[in-house]
């Protein structure tokens, strides 16, 4: 199979990301308006479009890009050997320039004030540690997926997703670009500037955990994998 030019797997980092954020904030403010106060009907309302999303978005980009829309998967892939650490890099802009389109695309279309910064409170210990098990079980959810069975990388990701915002503290973030991001929207899905920092160092601490743990699961056999959903 032949590597789409770079360009072009930059545009589908942007477009995925771009759209994940649009469906993470916007689905958040929908729930919020809609559940009368009843955090957990709100949460649910957030939770299942944001995994329906993952799906989808995985499968129609997975063969143009490897459907990152997420530096810490990223940067694991480029810890793997899997993609140079030059085109890591720009994968890491195109990401985070999409996650915050797709943020002011939710404030536009929910007639929310465009340029926002968020006041919700997302800190300590709990919440640190919740960002690692979302992450460390993200990217184990992807390595070990990817060993097994390549073609079922977007539905176990949109699982996992959809799973992981109830059973962490955090409502897993998972996902620095995700985090800077939500920091732009005083929403139902916000987070405070002031949180991001810890959420990262725990998400890319998470990431590189998982690495060395699917090494010795698979018994220390070579992880990298051909597959339309990698870029190898």
């Amino acid at each position: 199979m032949q590597i789409p030019a770079l360009p072009q797997r930059l545009g589908a980092e942007f477009l995925g990301t771009t759209f994940l954020l649009a469906t993470v904030v916007g689905s958040g403010i929908m729930a919020e308006r809609l559940a009368g106060g009843n955090v957990a009907i709100a949460l649910l309302g957030n939770t299942l479009p944001t995994g329906a999303m993952l799906v989808v978005l995985i499968t129609m980009l997975g063969p143009i890009s490897g459907a990152h829309f997420n530096p810490a998967v990223t940067a694991a892939f480029v810890l793997r050997g899997d993609l140079r650490a030059s085109d890591g890099a720009l994968y890491f802009a195109a990401q985070i320039a999409g996650a915050i389109v797709g943020v002011l695309a939710a404030h536009l279309m929910f007639d929310e004030s465009v340029f926002q910064v968020s006041t919700k409170l997302r800190a300590g210990p709990a919440q640190w540690f919740s960002e690692w098990v979302a992450t460390f079980g993200l990217m184990t959810t992807i390595l070990l997926t990817l060993r097994a069975k390549p073609a079922a990388v977007p539905v176990s990701v949109g699982l996992y997703i959809t799973a992981a915002y109830w059973f962490t503290a955090s409502t897993s973030f998972a996902n620095p670009a995700v985090t800077i991001a939500r920091a732009l929207s005083d929403t139902f899905a916000g987070i405070r500037p002031f949180d991001v920092p810890p959420f990262i160092v725990a998400q890319l601490i998470g990431a590189i955990a998982a690495i060395y743990i699917c090494r010795f699961l698979l018994g220390d056999r070579p992880l990298r994998v051909k597959s339309s959903v990698l870029p190898a």
